[in-house]
């Protein structure tokens, strides 16, 4: 498989946060993170390690970047239905990947 064949089965979409918090019991500190990608998706879950540049408040109604077609993923007593993107700075910290202006909850990035 090439690697555009590759990168079109992965599912990226653009969500607008509706609810963090941080989550508990967790090795390392994380937020269980609520996003609205619009129909058909719907409402999904992530556990993201975005805690060193981001508070939960200022997380809600900001739109991120997910991949929306990987199996969910057990993180202690959370399930996590997406994976929210981000780039490491030079501190290792996460940088979410964002639309750089306002777009419809469930756009496909392309």
């Amino acid at each position: 498989m090439d690697a555009l064949t590759t990168f079109s089965t992965v599912d990226l979409r653009v969500g607008t946060v509706l609810a963090a918090q941080p989550l508990a019991n967790v090795r390392k500190q994380a937020y269980q993170v609520s996003i609205d990608f619009g129909e058909p998706i719907g409402v999904k879950r992530s556990a993201a390690q975005i805690t060193d540049l981001y508070e939960p408040e200022a997380l809600i109604g900001r739109q991120v970047v997910a991949v929306v077609n990987l199996p969910a993923k057990r993180i202690g007593a959370f399930t996590s239905e997406v994976l929210i993107l981000g780039v490491a700075d030079e501190g290792q910290r996460v940088v979410l990947l964002v639309p750089e202006r306002a777009v419809s909850n469930g756009v496909k990035v392309f």
